[in-house]
């Protein structure tokens, strides 16, 4: 929402002067201060990242809140927040004690729909977070997949696709909602049937850099003969050393591969009958 199309100033600072503060006004602007705000239980949001908090409250410091938020007013000096949580916390953040705010008249009902529509729109959800608003607004709000789409102009497939999301294993669901997995691979994972080769897949991603067309090949084929595509992950520089001192210590090319859950494999290569002999006589030295 914006206050309008026309330019003027950047809200915040300057708008006691523009805006009443004596009291709330429901349908109109006002400042509003934070104390009196509480969260929105219907919010999907769950996942802030502190960075970017801290970029918005340092942008609200200089200019001040652009975008008001939109509250209901629940009692004379209480409003519970319908959108702009972000906005919120980052305010919290910048110092500030009013914030200028939308109030709108809301039932529970209306205000799951406009916080859960809302934010699918224009926020930056993750694709988890997408998933639940969806399945909330077809089992609280009673819309089918086709009436959602046409109320939050989203085809049927992308709902379909960010349901089926909700089907995998909580594990990865985490890794999709921590920005840890793309939905292309989480995707790919569901045309893989047994649990427990998703989790496999899964940590083959992370350990082996799968690309997705690999992970849609997992179920089609033995693991072992998949093959990775791409730059592998980068060690962490206690592997580095680790690989470096077992190459000085055997004269041979020396790998080391460890996945999230710390295992792995230590792959010694070696070009001819000699350089075997020389390890087998190192080892049998050690």
């Amino acid at each position: 929402m914006t206050l309008n199309n026309k330019k003027g100033p950047a809200l915040g600072r300057g708008l006691s002067a523009l805006l009443s503060t004596n009291e709330s006004k429901v349908g109109g602007t006002t400042l509003v201060s934070i104390a009196m705000i509480e969260a929105n239980p219907f919010n999907p949001r769950t996942h802030f990242e502190m960075e970017a908090l801290q970029e918005l409250a340092a942008s609200i410091r200089e200019l001040g809140i652009i975008q008001p938020l939109t509250l209901r007013q629940v009692s004379p000096e209480k409003f519970q927040l319908i959108s702009g949580e972000r906005r919120l916390r980052a305010s919290q953040l910048a110092g500030l004690t009013e914030v200028p705010a939308y109030i709108r008249i809301a039932n529970d009902q209306s205000m799951l729909e406009m916080a859960l529509v809302e934010n699918i729109q224009r926020e930056n959800l993750n694709a988890i977070e997408i998933g639940l608003s969806y399945q909330r607004l077809i089992e609280e709000c009673k819309y089918t997949q086709l009436e959602l789409g046409t109320k939050i102009s989203k085809s049927r497939s992308d709902i379909a696709n960010h349901l089926r999301l909700l089907k995998l294993p909580a594990e990865i669901q985490a890794a999709v909602r921590d920005n840890e997995l793309s939905m292309g691979h989480a995707r790919a994972l569901l045309s893989i049937s047994d649990e427990s080769e998703q989790l496999k897949a899964f940590q083959a991603i992370r350990g082996q850099q799968l690309s997705v067309r690999a992970v849609e090949q997992w179920g089609k084929t033995e693991p072992s003969k998949i093959t990775t595509t791409g730059k592998p992950a980068k060690k962490s520089a206690l592997i580095q050393t680790i690989e470096s001192q077992l190459k000085s210590a055997l004269g041979l090319k020396v790998q080391l591969l460890q996945d999230a859950k710390g295992k792995g494999k230590i792959t010694v290569s070696f070009n001819s009958s000699d350089e075997l002999n020389k390890l087998l006589e190192t080892l049998n030295r050690k």
